[in-house]
Order: C-alpha cells, then structure tokens, then sequence
C-alpha cells in the first residue's frame, strides 16, 4: 500500500480487523472520514485513513470513548494525555472491582443475609470522601458540645477509619459494623462521655507515677490471672491482689492498707472501657489493618473490681 492507493471499506476492513459496520459507524460520525467515492458510490481511504483507523482501534480496545478518540486523532489531546486520564479511569474502575470482589467474598464468608448483603453493598460504595464525611459528623456530633473536648475530638478524627482499595472480607465486615455505630445517637453520647486516652495508648495516671515496669508486671499479672479463670473476688486472687498493692503502694510511698486499695481502684477506674467504645477501636483497628497491641484495657475490669473488693468500706 502507498500514499496514493485508494481502498474500498471492505478492504481496510481485512487490513484492520475492523468490522465494516465499524467503519461505516466511524466515516459517518467523522472518526475516519472517507478519502473520496467511487464512480458507483462507495467510500474509498487512502494510507492516512487507514493509520487513524489503525490507532482508533487501539484507543477503543484500551476502553477509550470516542469523543476521546476523536479528539486524539483531530490532534486536540495527544495520545500521552489521552492515556494518563485513562489510566485514572481504569484505577477508579480497578478499585470498584477489588471493592465488590471483597463485599462478595464477605457475603460468602458470613452467609449474609439479603438484607444484610444490600446493607454492605450500600455501605461500601460510599466514595473515600463521603466515609470521611460520615466519620467527621460523628467526631462532630460526639464532642461539639458544651462539654466536649477538642483534643478527643482530634484525636478521635486523626484515628479516623479508612477501608483499603482491596479490603479483606474481615475488613468489609468491620467497616459495616462500624458504620452502623458511627450513625447511632446513643453510640455517640457514649463516645462523648468517654476518654479517648485509650486510642492512642496514653497510659492513666497512675500508670505514668508508678512506671513503665510496673505498669507491664500489672498486665502479665492480671492476664495471667483472667487466663486461669482466676475471679477477682475469689480467694486465689488474693495473694495476686496483695503483691500488686504492695508494689504500688513502695513506688508511689503510701501505706498499703485498705484506704489505699480503695484511692487505687479509683485511679484505675477511669481505664475500665464502655463495651461499646472499646468495640468501636477494635473495628478501627481492623478496618485500617493495625496490629492490635497487647494493652491494660483487659485488665482494668478485673483490678479494679478485685481492689475494690478488699478495700475498707
């Protein structure tokens, strides 16, 4: 083929692999106009018809509209930038699969109900901005009133969850749960209430006067304790209970009497967390794929409830 050959439609058709109906549909949108006619009316190309068809094809195949296309081959968008908006397009397209591959595998790992299967769709198809909205009216709602504190509140947001392009079904499951809980009024008051010490590890009081050492003894101690079915009000935990306040009371200087078990329940109290808070920082944790760190929030409950139980009254 040369500059100067003209071909018939059904020619360029073989040459191209384009269907003909294509490239009817092409010359009469004016993607590949016609070179000319033949004495009897048939559309006839030349070479430079025959390399714009060539290149509409590959832009089709790589999913590129024809408006695109078009623009491409009138020389209005080259082809680099026709390709980097392109490319943007198939990641959004790329991250939508991952994301209804992972609600799938959910609905299948769970046995979801219909109703429940609507809900994680539903949930899942929230843009990244409209999840940071959601979370953002909760941290709003939780800790704009009078009483609210600004550093919770910061603290709350800069934990904000956010669900990987290709989540696990683990991930999906807890985002859902979590969704529910940030639209929950009641959850809201609660979250409000309660300190945020927690979400980011700051130790209580108590813990930062007595030490990082003891602090850790506390933990292997009480874990042990709940890991053996130890109750704190039962007479195995005494000898447990007596060793810890006895520590307290030589790092702190007090006397180790009932007075003192009673003000160090009280300073431990404050770590004791609301079911429903500490739910809320282990769905974080999962959605944004955190390692759960071994912490007091497990022992609080039961230290405090076995001080108290051998204070004075």
């Amino acid at each position: 083929m040369d500059g100067t050959t003209l071909y018939s439609i059904g020619e360029l058709a073989r040459r191209t692999g384009v269907p003909v109906r294509t490239i009817r549909f092409y010359s009469d949108t004016g993607v590949v106009a016609p070179t000319g006619r033949s004495p009897a009316g048939y559309r006839l190309y030349d070479l430079d018809a025959l390399l714009r068809l060539e290149l509409a094809r590959t832009l089709r195949e790589l999913g590129m509209d024809l408006v695109t296309v078009r623009r491409v081959l009138e020389s209005t968008l080259s082809v680099a930038e026709a390709a980097a908006v392109h490319a943007e397009a198939v990641d959004v397209q790329i991250r939508t699969l991952r994301l209804r591959r992972s609600v799938l595998r959910a609905v299948a790992a769970r046995g979801s109900s219909p109703e429940e299967t609507t809900l994680m769709h539903r949930l899942t198809r929230l843009s990244g901005e409209e999840r940071r909205r959601l979370t953002d009216d909760f941290t709003d709602d939780a800790f704009g009133g009078a009483d609210g504190d600004p550093a919770a509140r910061d603290m709350v947001r800069a934990a904000a969850p956010e669900l990987p392009d290709d989540p696990t079904a683990e991930q999906i499951a807890a985002w859902v749960e979590l969704a529910e809980l940030l639209g929950d009024e009641d959850f809201r008051a609660r979250m409000g209430r309660t300190a945020a010490r927690r979400a980011d590890g700051i130790p209580l009081g108590v813990e930062t006067e007595a030490g990082a050492e003891l602090t850790e003894y506390t933990r292997r101690t009480v874990t042990g304790a709940r890991e053996a079915g130890i109750a704190p009000d039962g007479e195995e935990a005494a000898p447990l209970v007596d060793d810890l306040v006895h520590r307290y009371a030589r790092a702190l200087a007090r006397t180790p009497d009932g007075e003192f078990r009673a003000w160090l329940a009280e300073r431990f109290a404050p770590g004791v967390p609301d079911p429903r808070v500490e739910r809320y920082w282990r769905l974080v944790w999962c959605v944004n794929g955190w390692q759960v760190v071994p912490g007091m929030v497990p022992v609080y409950p039961w230290l405090v409830e076995a001080l108290r139980g051998t204070a004075t009254p």
